[in-house]
C-alpha cells in the first residue's frame, strides 16, 4: 500500500507508529511494538534493536503527547451517593430496589467485589459453589452475617463470614435495609437455596447491579467503586490502614 520495505527497521517502525497511532489509543501502541518484535525475532534478529532505538522511542513519546486522550477514571461511590439512594427508596421500597439497595451498602461496608456478590453476565462464568447460600445467613438485633463460599483469593480454601454490624463506621445503620430485603426474598422464593435473588428468581448479574448502579449514582460509577468508596470512607473514619486491607 505505502510502497515501504517489510523488514523492521528503525524507520519502518518509525512510520508504523505514526500510521497506528490514527487508528488506535497511542497508550496501546507499546505492547503492539513489543508483540511484534515478539512475532519476528526468529526471522529478524535485529527487530529488537530497532524497538529499542531512540528515534522510534521519541516517536511515540511524541505522538502520545499530541494524540492521547485524557484518562478517564471511574469515581468512588461515597456517603453521600449511599444515604441519596437511601432516602430515593424511603423504608420499603420494592422487591428489585430493595435488593440494589442491600447489595449496594453490603458491597461498601464490607469491601467485597462485585464479583462476589454477583453473577457474570456471561452464563458459561456462572458458578453456582461461588454464590452464598440462605441458609448460612444469620440475623440478630445487632448484626447480619452469612458466608461468602471460597473464592480464588481465599489461601485456606474455606470461604469467609461476612460481619455487618449496626453501628457502621461509615453510614446510618443498615440494617433495616438488609432486613427488608431478606422479608421479602423469603417471602417470595422461601424455598431458594441462593442468598441474593431478583424478582424473577435469578441470581443477580454484574450488568444487572451495574445498569441501576449507574442510574443512581452517576454514570462514572464502576464495580469497583463500592470497594474504592467503602475503604476511603473508613480511612476518612480514623481506621487504620492494617485493618482496611
Amino acid at each position: 500500500l505505502h510502497h515501504l520495505p517489510i523488514d523492521p527497521t528503525v524507520d519502518t517502525l518509525s512510520f508504523y507508529v505514526v500510521w497506528l497511532l490514527h487508528h488506535i489509543e497511542p497508550r496501546s501502541v507499546d505492547s503492539y511494538l513489543s508483540g511484534i518484535a515478539s512475532r519476528l525475532e526468529e526471522t529478524y534478529p535485529d527487530v529488537r534493536k530497532a524497538r529499542r532505538s531512540s528515534i522510534v522511542a521519541r516517536t511515540l513519546r511524541g505522538c502520545k503527547r499530541r494524540m492521547s486522550s485524557p484518562v478517564q477514571r471511574n469515581l468512588p461511590l461515597s456517603v453521600d451517593d449511599l444515604e441519596r439512594v437511601r432516602n430515593t427508596f424511603g423504608p420499603t421500597p420494592g422487591f428489585d430496589d430493595s435488593l440494589f439497595m442491600a447489595l449496594l451498602f453490603t458491597g461498601f461496608i464490607t469491601l467485597q467485589w462485585l464479583g462476589e456478590l454477583t453473577w457474570p453476565d456471561a452464563v458459561q462464568h456462572q458458578l453456582y459453589r461461588k454464590v452464598p447460600m440462605r441458609h448460612t445467613l444469620s440475623i440478630t438485633a445487632n448484626s447480619i452475617s452469612y458466608s461468602l463460599p471460597y473464592q480464588k483469593n481465599d489461601a485456606l480454601g474455606t470461604g469467609t463470614t461476612i460481619l455487618i454490624l449496626a453501628n457502621s463506621w461509615t453510614v446510618g445503620d443498615p440494617l433495616p435495609i438488609l432486613k427488608h430485603y431478606f422479608a421479602c426474598r423469603d417471602s417470595a422464593f422461601p424455598f431458594h437455596p441462593a442468598l441474593w435473588l431478583t424478582s424473577a428468581g435469578a441470581v443477580p448479574t454484574r450488568g444487572w447491579f451495574l445498569r441501576r448502579l449507574k442510574i443512581h449514582c452517576g454514570s462514572r460509577m464502576s464495580g469497583h467503586s463500592m470497594r474504592a468508596g467503602g475503604a476511603t470512607a473508613l480511612a476518612i473514619a480514623g481506621m487504620t490502614p492494617d485493618l482496611i486491607q
